[in-house]
């Protein structure tokens, strides 16, 4: 069994609505020194398998395939088998 994890943000350039929102409350709460914010997804996986390239390779997949957009997010993932 192997853990995976996949962390996906929005490419350099695209907006991010959530993360302004979540600045701006942060700033009216006196966090002054946070300069910029940007809000992204993150997901762990258990995959079944021991061969890292080849689970690395799959989970590419599934991220160009599903779990990322990658017109607008950038993803990176890791594996530990």
């Amino acid at each position: 069994m192997a853990r995976a994890r996949v962390y996906i943000t929005y490419k350099e350039g695209i907006l991010d609505p959530q993360g302004k929102t979540i600045l701006r409350a942060l700033k009216s709460l006196g966090y002054d020194e946070v300069e910029n914010l940007r809000v992204g997804k993150y997901m762990e996986l258990e995959l079944a398998g021991t061969d890292k390239e080849g689970l690395e390779k799959r989970l590419g997949e599934m991220c160009e395939k599903l779990l990322a957009n990658p017109i607008i997010e950038d993803y990176d993932l890791e594996v530990d088998v």
